[in-house]
C-alpha cells in the first residue's frame, strides 16, 4: 500500500457513493483509479506522471473528469460532510486585518 492510497475503512465509506451502472465493457478497478486520482492531487504532478501502479493516466484523468461532470464528487463531498459536520470549518480572509504596508498604505 502505497503512502497516498485509501485505507481499507476510508474505501468502504466511499465505495457506496461511487456511480454503479454497469454497462458495455467491465470498467477497471474503482479503488486503483481513485488512489491514482488522489495521489495526482495531493502531489500535484502532472497527469503524465502518475505511477505505473495505478494504471494508464488517460484512464485515471478519463475517470476524473468524467466524474466531475456528473457531479459526482460533488455527491461523494457532501455524504461524507453530512457524516461529519463537525469537520467542517471555513476561515473568510475579510475578518483578518493586515498591516498597513500590506495595500500600500502610508
Amino acid at each position: 500500500m502505497a503512502r497516498f492510497d485509501l485505507s481499507d475503512a476510508e474505501w468502504s465509506i466511499i465505495v457506496p457513493l461511487l456511480p454503479n451502472k454497469p454497462r458495455g465493457v467491465a470498467r477497471v478497478d474503482d479503488r486503483r483509479v481513485l488512489n491514482g486520482i488522489f495521489y495526482i492531487l495531493r502531489t500535484g504532478s502532472p497527469w503524465r506522471d502518475l505511477p505505473a501502479r495505478y494504471g494508464p493516466y488517460t484512464t485515471v484523468y478519463n475517470r476524473f473528469n468524467r466524474w466531475a461532470k456528473a457531479g459526482v464528487w460533488i455527491n461523494i463531498f457532501n455524504a461524507l460532510a453530512a457524516g461529519s459536520p463537525e469537520s467542517m470549518a471555513f476561515i473568510d480572509s475579510s475578518i483578518i486585518r493586515a498591516h498597513q504596508h500590506s495595500s500600500g498604505g502610508k
